[in-house]
Order: C-alpha cells, then sequence, then structure tokens
C-alpha cells in the first residue's frame, strides 16, 4: 500500500494524487473562540490575586454604622497595606474577624452557586467569613473612656464627633465605659450610630475586654463602591488629627527636641577640635 510523503510545496502525495496542506502562517492569530478560555483563566486568577492581596467587596449588613454607612452598601476594603506592616490607626473604618462571640447567634445567609463563585473571587462578599465593620477609636498605648452625658476622651482629648456619629445619638450615654488602656498590638472600636452599635463597649467580658486584635483585621474600607449615588472616600475625621492625641508622640518629643538640638552643637565641637592649631 503506498505511503505518504511531503514533497517541497507543502503538499502530500498519496497514490499519484496530490492534496493541499495548509500551513498557519507566522503571526497569524488564533481564533477568539480559542483564545476565551485562556483569558477567562487568566482573568480569574488575577481576580484571586487582587481578592488575597489588595482590594474586597464587603456589604454592610446592619444599621451599626449609620450615617457614614448604609445597609446594603458595598465597600471596598484596602488589604495591601497590612502586608507590609501597617496597623489600624485611629479614625479609620476598619473590617475585621470576629474577634469570638461578637457575633454569636447572628444567622448565616444562604448563598447560590453563583453567588459562592462570586465571593470565591472577590467580585461579591463571601456570607461564610464573620466579619464585621467598625470605626477605630483607640489603638494599642491610649487610654480611652467615656462618662454618661460627656465626650469620648482618648488620652485625655475629648473627640468631637458630631460630624460622623448618627445624628440625635449621643458617644456614649447607652454604655459608658472606662477608663480602658488598650494592649499593644489591640484596637478599641466603635460604630457611628452609637445607639444601634454592638462594639467593644459590648464584649469587655470577653477575652481582650472588648478589644480587637490587629491580627484580624482584614484591612480598611477607603471607598463606598456602590450604588453609585452613595459613591464616596471614607476619609478620616479631623479630630483623630488633634495635636496631642497620641500618648506615644507626646512622650516621644522631648527626647526628639533634644536629639535635634544636641546634633549641631556636637557638629560645632568636633569641627573646632580638628581645626588646625598654628604655634604662638
Amino acid at each position: 500500500m503506498p505511503g505518504e510523503v511531503m514533497d517541497d510545496e507543502g503538499t502530500t502525495t498519496h497514490g499519484g494524487r496530490r492534496r493541499s496542506r495548509r500551513k498557519r502562517q507566522p503571526g497569524q492569530q488564533r481564533s477568539f473562540w480559542k483564545e476565551l478560555p485562556l483569558l477567562i483563566i487568566i482573568a480569574l486568577a488575577l481576580a484571586l490575586v487582587i481578592k488575597t492581596f489588595l482590594v474586597q467587596a464587603f456589604s454592610i449588613p446592619s444599621d451599626s454604622m449609620q450615617d457614614t454607612l448604609q445597609r446594603g452598601d458595598r465597600v471596598l476594603v484596602d488589604k495591601l497595606t497590612p502586608w507590609f506592616g501597617s496597623e489600624p490607626s485611629r479614625g479609620e473604618v476598619v473590617v475585621f474577624h470576629d474577634p469570638g462571640g461578637w457575633l454569636e447567634g447572628e444567622p448565616t445567609p444562604q448563598q447560590n452557586v453563583v453567588q459562592k463563585g462570586l465571593s470565591f473571587i472577590g467580585l461579591m462578599p463571601s456570607a461564610q467569613e464573620k466579619d464585621l465593620i467598625k470605626r477605630v477609636i483607640a489603638v494599642g498605648g491610649d487610654t480611652v473612656s467615656c462618662k454618661k452625658g460627656g465626650k469620648v476622651m482618648v488620652n485625655g482629648h475629648a473627640l468631637e464627633e458630631k460630624n460622623y456619629i448618627y445624628p440625635g445619638n449621643t458617644p456614649c450615654d447607652d454604655m459608658p465605659f472606662g477608663p480602658i488602656k488598650v494592649p499593644k498590638g489591640r484596637i478599641w472600636v466603635m460604630g457611628d450610630h452609637r445607639q444601634d452599635s454592638s462594639d467593644s463597649r459590648y464584649h469587655q467580658n470577653l477575652p481582650g475586654n472588648g478589644t480587637v486584635s490587629t491580627k484580624d483585621v482584614v484591612g480598611r474600607a477607603f471607598v463606598v463602591a456602590w450604588p453609585v449615588n452613595r459613591w464616596h472616600i471614607l476619609g478620616v475625621p479631623g479630630t483623630f488629627d488633634q495635636s496631642g492625641l497620641s500618648a506615644a508622640a507626646a512622650s516621644a518629643a522631648p527626647g526628639a527636641a533634644g536629639l535635634a538640638g544636641a546634633v549641631p552643637l556636637v557638629l560645632w565641637r568636633r569641627k573646632r577640635l580638628t581645626r588646625p592649631r598654628t604655634a604662638g
């Protein structure tokens, strides 16, 4: 039985007959439908990387952060900076895992297959993750307190909170507290809707005395992304920029000032001692 051989023109000779064999020319693009599976795989891989290391979407399930956040808002959370050792700062709105017992008894919403898939790649919040969102009021090393009829005090300084707590709410009349010394590596958090927020004040009987470990913090919520008509940046209120609010900064200031003043003096003395002397 005659075999097949390839001649110089790229045709096949078989039993004396010639058949053309098409060859893809160099640089010729593949069909879009052949490329589509690869594009989908790359897109899913990028989405997983972004969800894990960069940004993740979360849904607001309650009214505890009104009026800053409304039930049903979608916020984007920065997950990148914690990877570089950054810790939450006063005034930031943060998402954190349940430290243990905060969400006890809360029902877990059920998701269909599509919702679970979108949650897996970070395009939709996961119903299985027990997460909360609150505002950081005090950080490790701070002393925080609030008396009935008074304001929240951080290291002896009163916070002016009218710009972000829910209209008509008091700073802490429903649950006065403190003074509490926040341990290193932990934060004290409160909701902006003070009379409708089960925050640090209500969990002082649990390990950590109501504080949250910074290791449980997922990241900082930096923007309301949905609905579109509520899009806005979640900034840090000006009251947290008060001079002297930080106990650590206040105690370090004298040392820093002393060092700054000593450096020129040392340099002047060294230059004087090394100056060449002439014989008299």
